[in-house]
């Protein structure tokens, strides 16, 4: 025989026929005393309020605009602070940059200074170490080079424009330009002769009288006012992507360490003299008074409208075209509206006037061309001669629409000589 199981009890609560009461405060459910601040969060789904929506949808537009400029700002502060990465830059680790060369010579002993001005180069410069020049196209100023012929030391100049060559190379004048490739030294200069071959080349030099003269020219080295003074017309073999192959290494540390220190002058942007001439403005001083406070006026009437057009403007609403034609039916059509009107003289002058557009550029004519002048040149580049051309290209309308289909293809032909002469 088989025992049933016990059948469930009914949880205990209030007496059938009752009404239970509710809390006395807060959430349903929530314990006697509770307030509703107690009751926490609303449940996920509530609907916001639609003064909130409105809010934001009006203030959204100024957050937006605030932004953009935060951006913007950002953007032009990182564009225009100078950056580590230029040619022969001693920190930049670029293809183009010189950090390989700085490391290697800060592990031989040779103290690298970065200058990336004048007036820190002079500050850096001893009389025993080594100034090394590059990016002189940025040092084009009468009072800067001044200054650099001043700074003492032995120079290392990488290739310098005319100015620099002048003020601190003097007697050297500029040769020919050659390729830079592999070259031998050609010369009993103890660096290069340490070094071997090497990537030089770019502007070849006319050094004074005892001066030498390795690779081909690019290479000069003299004494003059109790230093030596190294002119190097291309600066690729001291470069990151250059340094390792042939004897570049070895030819760039020989002559940037020939010093216990070198300083390190290659600058990444314009420099000017940082005295100011007596009678000479700067641009500051050209701007009337004036200016600035309405500049700060505009800055804020900009603001108040943007503020005031922000909080009337309504979201994007995208509205798809109604029909899309395709170019094929669109020529198509037109094709036929001119068939059903028999207007082979419209047809017929819409197919030159084409073809026209498409040769004289080819033909080598302006837009201003006469119709002879387009003739002539027709004539020279086809089969055609003047007769046939100006028919074909300026004639008279076809009479049927045989005519005009043939029309068609003579023109087809006509282009397509024209293209392939």
């Amino acid at each position: 025989m088989s025992l049933d199981p016990p059948a469930p009890q009914p949880a205990p609560g209030p007496a059938a026929g009752t009404l239970a009461s509710p809390p006395a405060s807060g959430a349903p459910g929530a314990p006697p005393g509770a307030s509703a601040a107690d009751a926490g969060p609303p449940p996920a789904g509530t609907p916001v309020s639609p003064r909130v929506r409105d809010s934001w949808r009006r203030t959204r537009g100024v957050f937006g605009v605030l932004a953009i400029m935060v951006v913007l700002a950002a953007v032009t502060v990182l564009i225009a602070s100078p950056r580590p990465g230029g040619r022969l830059d001693s920190e930049a680790t670029t293809p183009v940059g010189a950090h390989a060369l700085a490391q290697l010579l800060r592990d031989q002993g040779v103290e690298v200074r970065p200058a990336g001005t004048v007036e820190k180069a002079r500050e850096l410069a001893t009389p025993d170490s080594l100034l090394l020049v590059g990016r002189t196209e940025f040092l084009a100023d009468s009072t800067l080079m001044a200054e650099l012929a001043e700074v003492p030391g032995d120079r290392l100049l990488i290739e310098p424009v005319t100015q620099a060559l002048q003020a601190l190379a003097p007697g050297v004048s500029a040769g020919a330009l050659t390729d830079v490739e592999s070259r031998e030294p050609g010369c009993d200069l103890p660096a290069a002769l340490r070094a071997g071959t090497a990537m030089t080349g770019g502007v070849s030099y006319n050094g004074p009288a005892g001066s030498r003269s390795c690779y081909g020219g690019s290479v000069i080295a003299f004494h003059a006012a109790g230093r030596q003074i190294t002119v190097v017309g291309s600066g690729d073999f001291m470069t990151n992507e250059r340094l390792a192959g042939d004897g570049n290494a070895a030819l760039a540390m020989n002559l940037a360490g020939a010093r216990p220190a070198v300083v390190w002058l290659v600058p990444g942007l314009p420099q000017t003299s940082g005295a100011r001439r007596e009678g000479e403005a700067t641009l500051t001083d050209l701007i009337p008074p004036g200016v600035n406070w309405a500049f700060l006026q505009l800055f804020i009437a900009v603001a108040l409208v943007a503020v005031w057009r922000a909080r009337r403007l309504g979201p994007v609403v995208a509205e798809r075209l109604p029909v899309v034609v395709r170019a094929a039916e669109t020529v198509e059509g037109r094709g036929r509206l001119y068939r059903s009107r028999r207007a082979r003289d419209r047809a017929a002058a819409a197919l030159r006037a084409a073809t026209l557009d498409r040769i004289i550029p080819r033909l080598g004519l302006t837009g201003d061309a006469t119709p002879a002048g387009v003739v002539a040149a027709v004539a020279m580049r086809t089969p055609l001669d003047s007769h046939q051309a100006g028919a074909l290209l300026y004639g008279a309308a076809p009479d049927d629409d045989a005519g005009l289909v043939a029309l068609a293809r003579h023109l087809d032909i006509l282009e397509r000589q024209v293209r392939d002469s």
